[in-house]
Protein backbone atom coordinates (compact mmCIF):
# COMPACT_ATOMS: atom_id res chain seq x y z
CA UNK A 1 0.00 0.00 0.00
CA UNK A 2 2.95 2.39 1.21
CA UNK A 3 4.79 1.74 -1.94
CA UNK A 4 1.96 2.24 -4.38
CA UNK A 5 1.21 5.51 -2.94
CA UNK A 6 4.99 6.83 -3.46
CA UNK A 7 4.84 5.50 -6.91
CA UNK A 8 1.65 7.92 -7.34
CA UNK A 9 2.93 10.51 -6.05
CA UNK A 10 6.34 10.15 -8.02
CA UNK A 11 4.45 9.57 -11.14
CA UNK A 12 2.15 13.00 -10.42
CA UNK A 13 5.57 15.00 -9.92
CA UNK A 14 7.31 13.97 -13.00
CA UNK A 15 3.94 14.68 -14.56
CA UNK A 16 3.54 17.99 -13.07
CA UNK A 17 7.16 18.94 -13.76
CA UNK A 18 6.99 17.51 -17.51
CA UNK A 19 3.50 19.76 -18.33
CA UNK A 20 5.43 22.98 -16.20
CA UNK A 21 8.35 22.32 -18.61
CA UNK A 22 6.41 21.96 -21.79
CA UNK A 23 3.83 25.08 -21.07
CA UNK A 24 6.81 27.25 -20.59
CA UNK A 25 8.50 27.31 -24.14
CA UNK A 26 5.23 28.94 -25.15
CA UNK A 27 4.21 31.08 -22.12
CA UNK A 28 5.12 35.00 -22.23
CA UNK A 29 5.82 35.77 -18.42
CA UNK A 30 4.92 38.84 -18.67
CA UNK A 31 1.05 38.73 -19.98
CA UNK A 32 0.87 35.04 -18.60
CA UNK A 33 0.01 34.16 -22.62
CA UNK A 34 1.01 31.47 -24.72
CA UNK A 35 1.75 33.82 -27.47
CA UNK A 36 1.01 37.23 -28.75
CA UNK A 37 -0.18 39.25 -31.32
CA UNK A 38 2.63 40.04 -32.59
CA UNK A 39 4.55 36.93 -32.14
CA UNK A 40 1.61 34.75 -33.40
CA UNK A 41 -1.04 36.61 -34.98
CA UNK A 42 -3.14 33.77 -36.76
CA UNK A 43 -3.18 32.09 -33.47
CA UNK A 44 -3.45 35.07 -31.82
CA UNK A 45 -6.79 36.18 -34.13
CA UNK A 46 -8.23 32.83 -33.62
CA UNK A 47 -7.94 32.61 -29.73
CA UNK A 48 -10.01 35.80 -29.53
CA UNK A 49 -12.42 34.23 -31.84
CA UNK A 50 -12.71 30.87 -29.74
CA UNK A 51 -12.96 33.41 -26.42
CA UNK A 52 -15.27 35.84 -27.70
CA UNK A 53 -17.48 33.01 -29.59
CA UNK A 54 -17.30 30.32 -26.64
CA UNK A 55 -15.30 30.81 -23.29
CA UNK A 56 -18.21 29.59 -21.78
CA UNK A 57 -18.78 26.36 -23.95
CA UNK A 58 -17.44 22.79 -23.49
CA UNK A 59 -13.94 22.01 -24.71
CA UNK A 60 -15.40 20.25 -27.48
CA UNK A 61 -17.66 23.42 -28.24
CA UNK A 62 -14.76 25.47 -28.19
CA UNK A 63 -12.93 23.41 -30.78
CA UNK A 64 -15.89 23.30 -32.99
CA UNK A 65 -15.88 26.91 -32.99
CA UNK A 66 -12.04 27.46 -34.06
CA UNK A 67 -12.86 24.14 -36.76
CA UNK A 68 -15.31 26.72 -38.85
CA UNK A 69 -13.08 29.47 -38.47
CA UNK A 70 -10.00 26.95 -40.34
CA UNK A 71 -13.01 25.21 -42.82
CA UNK A 72 -13.80 28.91 -44.10
CA UNK A 73 -9.76 29.30 -44.65
CA UNK A 74 -9.95 26.19 -46.88
CA UNK A 75 -12.38 26.91 -48.44
CA UNK A 76 -12.25 29.52 -51.86
CA UNK A 77 -15.80 31.37 -50.80
CA UNK A 78 -14.04 33.01 -47.71
CA UNK A 79 -10.50 34.55 -46.90
CA UNK A 80 -7.27 33.16 -47.09
CA UNK A 81 -6.24 33.57 -43.46
CA UNK A 82 -7.57 33.18 -40.04
CA UNK A 83 -7.75 36.84 -39.21
CA UNK A 84 -8.94 37.49 -42.91
CA UNK A 85 -11.91 35.34 -42.06
CA UNK A 86 -12.48 36.09 -38.25
CA UNK A 87 -12.45 39.91 -39.02
CA UNK A 88 -14.53 40.04 -42.15
CA UNK A 89 -17.24 42.18 -42.87
CA UNK A 90 -17.56 46.02 -44.30
CA UNK A 91 -16.06 48.71 -42.45
CA UNK A 92 -16.38 52.51 -42.38
CA UNK A 93 -13.99 55.34 -41.28
CA UNK A 94 -13.72 56.04 -37.86
CA UNK A 95 -15.18 59.54 -36.50
CA UNK A 96 -11.78 60.25 -35.58
CA UNK A 97 -9.76 60.52 -38.74
CA UNK A 98 -12.68 61.04 -40.84
CA UNK A 99 -13.20 64.99 -40.14
CA UNK A 100 -9.84 65.58 -41.02
CA UNK A 101 -9.85 65.82 -44.71
CA UNK A 102 -6.08 66.28 -45.51
CA UNK A 103 -5.10 63.55 -43.26
CA UNK A 104 -2.81 60.76 -45.16
CA UNK A 105 -4.58 57.44 -46.13
CA UNK A 106 -2.03 55.43 -43.21
CA UNK A 107 -3.22 57.52 -40.51
CA UNK A 108 -7.10 56.66 -41.02
CA UNK A 109 -8.60 54.83 -38.88
CA UNK A 110 -11.37 52.04 -39.90
CA UNK A 111 -13.73 50.03 -37.88
CA UNK A 112 -16.10 47.14 -38.92
CA UNK A 113 -19.82 48.40 -39.39
CA UNK A 114 -21.83 47.41 -36.27
CA UNK A 115 -23.26 43.94 -36.52
CA UNK A 116 -22.24 43.43 -40.05
CA UNK A 117 -19.78 41.02 -39.19
CA UNK A 118 -19.24 37.21 -40.02
CA UNK A 119 -18.31 36.72 -35.95
CA UNK A 120 -20.64 38.94 -33.55
CA UNK A 121 -18.28 39.97 -31.43
CA UNK A 122 -16.13 41.33 -33.91
CA UNK A 123 -18.17 44.52 -34.50
CA UNK A 124 -20.37 44.36 -31.84
CA UNK A 125 -19.78 47.98 -30.29
CA UNK A 126 -18.35 46.25 -26.88
CA UNK A 127 -14.54 46.58 -25.85
CA UNK A 128 -12.63 43.62 -27.18
CA UNK A 129 -10.83 43.14 -23.72
CA UNK A 130 -10.34 39.69 -22.11
CA UNK A 131 -11.82 39.26 -18.64
CA UNK A 132 -11.12 35.94 -17.68
CA UNK A 133 -7.48 35.06 -17.84
CA UNK A 134 -7.96 31.18 -17.19
CA UNK A 135 -10.63 31.46 -20.30
CA UNK A 136 -8.18 33.14 -22.51
CA UNK A 137 -5.41 31.09 -21.89
CA UNK A 138 -7.49 28.00 -22.73
CA UNK A 139 -8.70 29.59 -25.66
CA UNK A 140 -5.19 30.05 -26.71
CA UNK A 141 -4.14 26.61 -25.98
CA UNK A 142 -7.38 25.37 -28.26
CA UNK A 143 -6.24 27.67 -31.14
CA UNK A 144 -2.50 25.81 -30.79
CA UNK A 145 -3.95 22.67 -30.57
CA UNK A 146 -6.48 22.74 -33.10
CA UNK A 147 -3.89 24.67 -35.77
CA UNK A 148 0.05 23.31 -34.92
CA UNK A 149 -1.21 19.43 -33.84
CA UNK A 150 -4.58 19.10 -35.87
CA UNK A 151 -6.36 17.86 -32.34
CA UNK A 152 -10.12 17.52 -33.19
CA UNK A 153 -9.70 19.26 -36.59
CA UNK A 154 -12.75 18.35 -38.35
CA UNK A 155 -15.19 17.91 -35.59
CA UNK A 156 -17.88 20.02 -37.25
CA UNK A 157 -17.61 17.59 -40.63
CA UNK A 158 -16.80 21.04 -42.97
CA UNK A 159 -19.05 22.97 -41.19
CA UNK A 160 -18.69 26.59 -41.96
CA UNK A 161 -21.70 28.29 -39.77
CA UNK A 162 -22.71 27.90 -36.60
CA UNK A 163 -24.97 30.00 -34.37
CA UNK A 164 -26.10 30.02 -30.59
CA UNK A 165 -29.20 27.53 -29.67
CA UNK A 166 -31.54 31.05 -28.65
CA UNK A 167 -31.56 32.59 -32.15
CA UNK A 168 -32.95 31.65 -35.36
CA UNK A 169 -31.31 33.37 -38.29
CA UNK A 170 -32.75 33.12 -41.53
CA UNK A 171 -29.47 31.66 -43.01
CA UNK A 172 -29.95 28.32 -41.46
CA UNK A 173 -32.59 26.85 -43.92
CA UNK A 174 -30.66 27.37 -46.85
CA UNK A 175 -27.17 24.96 -45.05
CA UNK A 176 -26.99 21.39 -44.75
CA UNK A 177 -27.64 21.00 -40.59
CA UNK A 178 -24.76 19.42 -39.15
CA UNK A 179 -25.19 18.97 -34.96
CA UNK A 180 -25.43 20.77 -31.57
CA UNK A 181 -22.40 20.93 -30.09
CA UNK A 182 -23.01 22.82 -26.48
CA UNK A 183 -24.85 26.13 -27.55
CA UNK A 184 -24.00 26.03 -30.60
CA UNK A 185 -25.55 24.58 -33.78
CA UNK A 186 -23.47 23.85 -36.59
CA UNK A 187 -24.35 23.85 -40.28
CA UNK A 188 -22.13 23.15 -43.84
CA UNK A 189 -22.20 25.12 -46.84
CA UNK A 190 -22.43 22.97 -49.14
CA UNK A 191 -21.14 23.44 -53.28
CA UNK A 192 -23.28 25.99 -54.83
CA UNK A 193 -24.91 27.71 -51.97
CA UNK A 194 -24.25 31.42 -51.30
Amino acid sequence: MKSTIIWVIAVMTVSTAFSQTKASTFQNAQVEELYTETNRPELYCLAQNIYFEAKSEPLAGQYAVADVVLNRVQDTRYPNTICEVVREGPIKESWKTKQYPDLPDSERKYVPVRNKCQFSWYCDGKADAVRDSDAWRKAQEVAYRIVVEKKYRGITEGSTHYHATYVSPKWAQDYTKIAQIGAHIFYRQEDGQY
